[in-house]
């Protein structure tokens, strides 16, 4: 039985107001300011009263397609306004929070559009309703920071944890037009909905509620049910004092009436209190000499009481219950981390963990132990117990030791799967094979040996499972940007593997696409098998971005598995639309499909038309609208969009993409005002890095803290140009970091000018996170480009971060010079022109501590730069409360308004700054990487991860 439920998983940024398709499948599913001395430290903090906070739900910070606030009006708890003009003084610089000019405000504040979840016989689509912004007091909660996880004790949850406010039903009629909606009922008022669970057989949902308390704070969590037919939810536990622990799992469908439920055991009592007085000094010691590398983690444990806390809060009762009520704890009491029941619903995988635990690694290294227990509850087997995993060496591609990726085979009743590594995790071992692919039945005979499945050189990515005869195994390596596709026999030893796709990762233009997948009766996903009347061959559908030199043209191909051979059976739009192929329609039982049947979910999309989603069938070959969603900012609707192709000074091609705002004409109104927004990006050869990526025809979408919101203000934006970093052969790509970061910028500020557009003096730069690294240095090393600069987010000091960042997996006592010759932080005496630095206080993200602009901007004041450094508090690495974010965007209008728009100054001459030039040899970065970003995988999740394809039951926009 799979796992039919809607996750929400941690975002880092506020991403474009546009509908978010989720899946059934388990398997994806800114007055002139007063006359101030230029070093300023800002600090927003309100002095209104708690209750000048409107008490608003929180934003669904977890989702990906997150909007901005509901449009109330209200200012939630900021007090001064932006007045939008460069000539008047603001006396509020040092006091509250801001509000940006209301042209930028309305958009941010415009509702978003809800989301959408298929169930899983494609009949019915959850539209589930979201807020906007929280307000700061939702972040300002108390939370326990505990082996890199972040929990609110108050609900026994993570805190910080986005909801739901309503979920509605629409039946997707056979023309492809909705039915009314039907609105599920009987909840609480106010009630916060997470985790919605679709039923295998889509007759039920299943959810967490919470409401908020009189004190503010959140309650515990609830598991509640509701029936698809009449609408009507209720809580499932008949006892009130059973409540949910999502720290980890939450809960899981073990069949279509019964679920197995992580519940706060009953017997808990209050969480351990801290001695005033400690009992001895905290001690760490390396006596055995053991190598142990670690990136810079933060929110790790720090001492015996953390150690009891996250006890505390982690452990969980497995509960198993009835859609009746009737419920019956099952097992001990401990931190399960995943619940995986089987396709014929017999067994279950139960992982967790337990100590011995670490002060230097988060909890997903920590000892695990992986079992089968039966579908009733009972202990049968031990798969593996892992020990603590410090020593995983920090070069890409290393594992750790013993089973991974244990999973069930998708296409059989109860087998398992997993992979073991036979170079000791460790990627510099050279060994063939590296990896070893094997199976066995969940409860193997006596003496049965595992089965070896497959063998692989380079380091396991996944596998697609179709059948007995045929399964896709994926494997890779980051080194050379090897990627390899293996089509298998799994139960035909005589029938020897081949590789169907050998290609580099990097090049984009020959991506074949990926294998879409169609749903069993047991509710898994296996590869889909496409036949052909009158024809006995076997056809998969392959699933593809399309990218080429004109832009991506996604593409369903019909792929004959035994000869190769391809036919194109759909194409997107290439002269106005971008379309895609989002999800398979026709595959509600186990029957053949046959291609003069088959029905596919696809979106459309333009440059100024929001996306909206079609039935596209054959052999009609006709598309049905589905949605009828409205623009999310009209106000932009007519902006222009074009992505523009620019060479490098090496020869290297580089695309950008450039909006120019609603009713702009160069010739009449003259260049404007430039705002450049990037992040560099890792290759390994010149050829990958010129491609183009993306589409010209995509929507514009805008979040609640992208550069296109000043489109409003008359900007010209410039977007994701390409910044990449090559290392080719035998280099390391950050060996040139520095001059091929300035060769770029310098290309793509040639290219606005000669087109018109951007005033030379007008030119603005910024970034987040890895974008900031790359500002920072650009102001350093290309003086002369740019007006000023924003940088939010950022690592600036490469030896705070010692054993690797972003690609660069040399520690910094192997590339001395890399690591400092790139670090703004080092030339930051070189930097002449005005930079905003903006960071979260409570910045959890590897590497980005706050402290990176805390030293940086004394750094800069040191020596005189024109700096202003925000910090605000309670934020993590991406900017949630609604306080926040609007005061992000007013500090930025302000510096953008006062050191780009109003600059009169006259560009610096390159002979003015000797690290100007590309070609300056004394002043080249031994630098950085930029193709990773700078945010991690959460590391609990790291042992589970594999290479994943593009869903075909799921978009991300």
């Amino acid at each position: 039985m799979r796992l039919h439920k809607v996750y929400q998983c941690a975002s880092l940024f506020h991403l474009p107001k546009q509908p978010f398709l989720l899946s059934s499948s388990p398997h994806f599913l800114s007055l002139k300011p007063p006359l101030r001395h230029p070093f300023q430290f800002i600090k927003p903090c309100s002095t209104t009263s708690p209750a000048a906070f409107p008490t608003k739900p929180m934003r669904s910070r977890n989702i990906v397609a997150v909007g901005a606030a509901e449009n109330d009006g209200g200012s939630n708890g900021a007090t001064h306004f932006s007045a939008g003009t460069a000539d008047r003084e603001d006396s509020s610089l040092e006091n509250g929070y801001c509000l940006p000019p209301p042209e930028i405000r309305d958009i941010v504040d415009a509702p978003p559009l809800p989301t959408l979840s298929f169930s899983p016989h494609r009949d019915k689509i959850l539209f589930l309703k979201r807020r906007s912004l929280p307000p700061l007091a939702d972040l300002a909660r108390p939370e326990e920071k505990l082996a890199g996880v972040r929990i609110d004790g108050k609900c026994n949850s993570r805190s910080r944890m986005s909801y739901y406010t309503g979920i509605g039903v629409h039946q997707l009629m056979n023309d492809g037009t909705l039915g009314p909606e039907k609105e599920i009922h009987n909840l609480p008022n106010g009630a916060k909905i997470n985790f919605i669970t679709w039923s295998s057989d889509g007759t039920h949902l299943a959810f967490s509620v919470r409401t908020d308390e009189e004190d503010g704070s959140s309650s515990m969590l609830r598991v509640w049910v509701a029936d698809i037919e009449t609408g009507k939810a209720r809580p499932l536990f008949q006892a009130t004092d059973i409540f949910l622990n999502a720290v980890f799992e939450n809960f899981v469908w073990v069949n279509n009436s019964t679920l197995l439920v992580c519940t706060i055991p009953l017997s808990r009592g209050d969480p351990p209190k801290k001695t005033l007085v400690p009992s001895g000094p905290k001690i760490q010691s390396n006596e055995q000499k053991e190598i142990i590398q670690s990136r810079t983690y933060q929110d790790l444990l720090k001492d015996e009481y953390d150690e009891d806390l996250f006890d505390y809060y982690a452990t969980s009762q497995l509960v198993l219950v009835s859609l009746d009520g009737s419920a019956k704890p099952v097992g001990l009491p401990a931190i399960y981390t995943s619940l995986d029941p089987s396709p014929d619903e017999n067994y279950i995988i139960v992982r967790s963990m337990h100590r011995p635990y670490s002060f230097n690694i988060p909890c997903g290294r920590f000892p695990q132990k992986v079992d089968i227990w039966t579908a009733d509850g009972n202990f049968l087997r031990e798969i593996c117990d892992l020990p603590l995993a410090e020593d995983i060496p920090i070069t890409h591609n290393s594992v750790r030791k013993g089973k991974r990726s244990i999973n069930w085979r998708a296409d059989k009743p109860s087998t398992l799967v997993w992979v073991e590594t036979q170079d000791g995790g460790d990627a510099k071992i050279e060994v063939s094979p590296r990896d070893i692919v094997y199976a066995e039945p969940a409860e193997p005979l006596e003496n049965e040996q595992p089965v070896v499945l497959h063998k692989l050189d380079f380091r396991y990515g996944g596998i697609s499972w179709c059948d007995d005869s045929l399964a896709l195994v994926y494997e890779s390596w980051y080194k050379t940007r090897r990627i390899r596709t293996w089509i298998i026999s799994p139960q035909s030893e005589s029938v020897s593997p081949r590789i169907l796709f050998d290609r580099s990762s990097e090049d984009v233009y020959s991506d074949p696409g990926s294998p879409m997948l169609r749903r069993t009766p047991t509710g898994t996903y296996v590869i889909a098998k496409i036949r052909k009347e009158g024809d006995e061959g076997t056809y998969l559908l392959l699933n593809g971005s399309g990218a080429t030199p004109q832009g991506n043209v996604p593409f369903l191909d019909l792929f004959d598995i035994n000869t190769g051979n391809k036919e194109r059976i759909w194409e997107s739009d290439k002269e106005k639309y971008y379309e895609t192929v989002v999800a398979l329609m026709s595959d509600q039982d186990e029957r053949e499909m046959y291609l003069h049947q088959l029905k596919v979910l696809t979106s459309k999309e333009s440059k100024t038309e929001n996306t909206q989603y079609y039935l596209f069938s054959w052999p009609e070959k006709k598309a049905c609208q589905v949605t009828n969603f409205p623009h999310p900012y009209p106000q932009l609707s007519s902006l222009k969009k074009e992505m523009i192709r620019y060479e490098r000074s090496d020869g290297v091609q580089l695309t950008a993409t450039l909006y120019l705002p609603p009713g702009y004409d160069p010739a009449r109104d003259g260049p404007l005002p430039c705002l450049m927004w990037s992040y560099p990006g890792e290759f390994k050869s010149k050829d990958a890095a010129g491609q183009v990526r993306g589409s010209p025809n995509e929507f514009a979408g805008i979040g609640s803290t992208s550069p296109l919101l000043w489109l409003a203000r008359r900007f010209a934006i410039l977007s994701g140009p390409t910044i990449p970093i090559i290392g080719e052969g035998n280099e390391e790509a950050n060996d040139r970091y520095v001059e091929q970061l300035v060769a770029s910028a310098e290309a793509a500020v040639k290219e606005v000018i000669r087109r018109g557009v951007a005033h030379p003096n007008k030119i603005a730069v910024g970034g987040h996170s890895y974008g900031a690294f790359m500002t920072a240095n650009l102001l350093a090393h290309a003086p002369n480009l740019f007006s000023c600069g924003i940088a939010r987010s950022g690592a600036y000091n490469r030896t705070l971060t010692p054993f690797g960042f972003q690609s660069e997996d040399r520690t910094l006592w192997e590339a001395v010079n890399t690591y400092v010759e790139m670090s703004p932080f080092i030339s930051a005496n070189k930097i002449k022109k005005p930079i905003l630095l903006i960071h979260g206080e409570e910045d959890n993200n590897p590497g980005t501590l706050t402290m990176q602009s805390d030293r940086f901007y004394n750094a800069l004041k040191g020596h005189g730069a024109l700096c202003r450094l925000v910090i605000l508090p309670f934020e993590s690495h991406g900017y949630a409360a609604r306080e926040s974010v609007m005061h992000v965007l007013w500090e930025t209008d302000r510096w953008l308004q006062k050191h780009c728009v109003d600059n009169s100054s006259d560009p610096i001459a390159p002979e003015e700054n000797a690290t100007t030039g590309i070609t300056d040899t004394e002043n080249k970065a031994v630098g950085v990487a930029g193709g990773v970003a700078e945010h991690q995988i959460p590391d609990y999740e790291i042992d589970n991860v594999q290479i994943t394809r593009r869903s075909s039951l799921c978009r991300y926009d």
